[in-house]
């Protein structure tokens, strides 16, 4: 009687999936009066199993052995342990989006930024559905072993809970600004102040309007006098403007301190979702930062002064990796030393504090990618033709944000 491989491979991780209720059992009944064992600890008995054991074989045996070339280059990226590799990612999203700024004219347009923030969404939704959902609950696949999907009461609750709270924590910090700056708001996508501009840049202009018309026309084609021009409009800006500047440095801040989390949280899950957060969120902050320049510029800011209130802003994704660290280091365990008498986490799961980091992340990046930058690529303009070809683009630059996303995990 013939077998087929893949019949014969269902038989075995159905015996191994029997093995496991029994392993499960047994412990249960022999551990009536401790604590459970952790998850972590089943799946390391469930690698004694002899039929585990085989399927195992068979794994490595079909495993490529060749590493790929993102893998390749994540490796020299990424070459420390998980707060090691967490810090370094910190920097490489906060250093090189700063320093571009000093390529970036004063007068920039955010508006002309709506291709590179469609790009920075379709990574930002293409990291977080191909790789940190399927990370929360699944668990990420290992080249070695086959692995078990053990399920646990209340867990996947307490995890789309984390995932809501998240999303929720970026509602309110856009709804609070909304009140504070009078209902103007603070676009997340950072590329989205086109809607804002006008109104700003009017205010700036009409602060500074004089009798002489004529004079200041012939000023701006003298480089020195309108630079002088510039400074004194500065002094004349609207309060209620430089205050909404001031308030965006506020809410990048608390912003980058959510990045630093995500760096931290992903690296400690595993690090090739370290990488691909790191990837995501490297392109989010281009348009982010520049963004924020021009409404800085707007604001009233000399360039100087906005490049170096940028800079500071950054330092809030390393309190936030620092804070992300701290809390997986000493979060607490859910496992004793022998891996045995687990002390009970959140809501009676094996869950810790640290691990509700990464949904918590996830909820966040769903927000920055629907809620604050949907809204902005809806836009319209009059122009039916030009407004469907910008459709396209947009779509194209979106899909290759998610393809990028998809290329690094795909195997």
């Amino acid at each position: 009687m013939g077998i087929t491989r893949l019949s014969y491979r269902s038989i075995l991780l159905l015996l191994g999936l029997a093995f496991a209720s029994g392993v499960a059992a047994s412990l249960s009944s022999e551990n009536a009066s401790r604590a459970l064992l952790s998850l972590d600890e089943l799946e390391e008995k469930l690698q004694t199993c002899s039929v585990v054991q085989e399927l195992n074989a068979e794994k490595l045996a079909e495993a490529s052995e060749t590493s790929t070339l993102t893998s390749q280059i994540f490796a020299v990226l990424f070459p420390g342990s998980p707060a090691v590799n967490a810090l370094l990612a910190t920097l490489y999203i906060s250093g090189p989006p700063n320093f571009l700024l000093a390529l970036c004219p004063p007068n920039i347009d955010p508006s002309s930024l709506s291709i590179m923030v469609a790009f920075a969404v379709g990574g930002l939704l293409g990291d977080t559905l191909f790789h940190l959902l399927p990370e929360i609950f699944l668990g990420e696949d290992s080249p070695e072993h086959v692995r078990f999907v053990l399920v646990e009461p209340n867990r996947n609750l307490l995890l789309g809970v984390a995932i809501m709270v998240g999303f929720m924590t970026f509602v309110a910090m856009d709804k609070g600004l909304r009140i504070a700056t009078g209902g103007e708001g603070h676009e997340h996508s950072h590329g989205g102040h086109s809607h804002d501009s006008p109104a700003q840049t009017k205010a700036i202009s009409t602060s500074v309007d004089t009798p002489n018309a004529e004079l200041t026309k012939r000023k701006k084609s003298n480089k020195e006098d309108a630079k002088a021009e510039q400074e004194e409009s500065e002094k004349e800006i609207n309060p209620s403007v430089r205050l909404g500047g001031y308030l965006n440095l506020i809410a990048d801040f608390t912003h980058n301190i959510t990045d630093g989390l995500a760096m931290s949280a992903s690296f400690y899950a595993s690090p090739t979702i370290g990488a691909t957060t790191t990837v995501a969120v490297f392109f989010h902050e281009i348009p982010h930062e520049v963004g924020d320049f021009a409404l800085l510029v707007q604001s009233g800011f000399s360039k100087r002064a906005a490049m170096g209130a940028q800079f500071v802003t950054a330092l809030g994704a390393l309190l936030g990796t620092l804070i992300g660290i701290a809390v997986q280091e000493f979060g607490g365990s859910s496992v004793d030393g022998n891996g045995i008498g687990m002390t009970e986490g959140i809501w009676g799961t094996s869950l810790t504090y640290g691990d509700l980091l990464l949904p918590f992340t996830a909820g966040t990046f769903l927000y920055v990618g629907t809620v604050a930058v949907i809204p902005e690529l809806l836009e319209t303009g009059p122009n039916k033709t030009l407004e469907f070809r910008k459709m396209l683009v947009q779509f194209a630059a979106i899909a290759l944000g998610a393809g990028i996303m998809l290329y690094i995990s795909w195997d």
